[in-house]
């Protein structure tokens, strides 16, 4: 028989104690394993291995799964919200138990909801309902590029979402790098600015975007361009561009993020100078 942490492992981390007694494990051994440090009581009922993280401890003592943008950055899919409460999916009539520190946000979506985390393909769905088209479609690249959704699963997801929404699915790509590029490709796409995608020039090397045949457009996520070296990197590129009769826009996370009035101004308008000069 497994040791029961190694059992509430294997069970996602965290588990009730009708499930460890289907398995042999008595309420006594619980009980002692509770007082030897080995396992974490959450509350009445329900246990937890010591290295399972604070979200899932959270949202099994709320009496839910982790869902929505907490379980996708557990995973390490791109996410756009920056919150940091854990979101617990209830299913329709989940009953909340209310815990030290509780800063959990309750989603009553249809279905039954366990303990423990909930599947990528719920979490994308519940992302959805909880914080629209832009940051659904940013995740779902994520995981789709992160090869964490199969074709069936993507199906599925697609079937799970209203009929108004599936086009997001649709526009999906697997290559977006970043979150970044999602959010772009699907703002430039709803003003009916057609992209490439992920081009390779010749001289310049490959780029985000190019729109048209000489606009460039790069995203620089966080990740990726900080430092003094990635920097001038850069900007060799860029000037290598330039010389080949291209214009470069680089955009920031700030600025994507914080500030896209901005960037759309800047795009609309090159591409109205190269209108002009062509």
């Amino acid at each position: 028989m497994l040791k029961p942490a190694a059992l509430i492992t294997q069970l996602g981390g965290v588990a009730r104690g009708t499930q460890l007694q289907q398995f042999g494990v008595s309420r006594t051994a619980l009980s002692r394993e509770v007082a030897a440090g080995r396992i974490d009581r959450l509350r009445t009922g329900v246990f937890a291995a010591p290295q399972v993280s604070e979200d899932l401890r959270s949202a099994a003592a709320h009496g839910g799964q982790l869902t929505c943008t907490s379980l996708l950055r557990l995973q390490r899919i791109w996410v756009l919200p920056e919150t940091t409460e854990p979101h617990v999916w209830m299913g329709t009539k989940g009953r909340v138990h209310r815990h030290a520190g509780c800063a959990c946000i309750s989603h009553f979506y249809r279905g039954k909801a366990e303990i423990g985390p909930a599947s990528i393909e719920r979490a994308l769905v519940h992302l959805y309902r909880c914080q629209g088209d832009e940051a659904f479609f940013a995740a779902f690249e994520s995981a789709w590029m992160l090869r964490r959704l199969s074709t069936a699963g993507r199906f599925r997801i697609r079937a799970s979402l209203p009929a108004s929404a599936r086009w997001l699915v649709d526009l999906a790509r697997s290559d977006a790098e970043s979150g970044l590029e999602s959010l772009l490709r699907l703002r430039l796409h709803i003003l009916g600015i057609a992209l490439t995608c992920q081009v390779r020039i010749a001289g310049v090397g490959r780029v985000d975007f190019l729109v048209g045949t000489r606009l460039i457009l790069e995203v620089d996520g966080r990740e990726n361009h900080d430092g003094e070296t990635n920097r001038h990197k850069d900007l060799v590129r860029d000037a290598a561009a330039s010389r080949l009769g291209y214009e470069t826009l680089r955009f920031d996370y700030a600025q994507v993020i914080h500030d896209w009035p901005t960037v759309q101004a800047a795009i609309l308008g090159a591409l109205r100078r190269l209108r002009d000069h062509a």
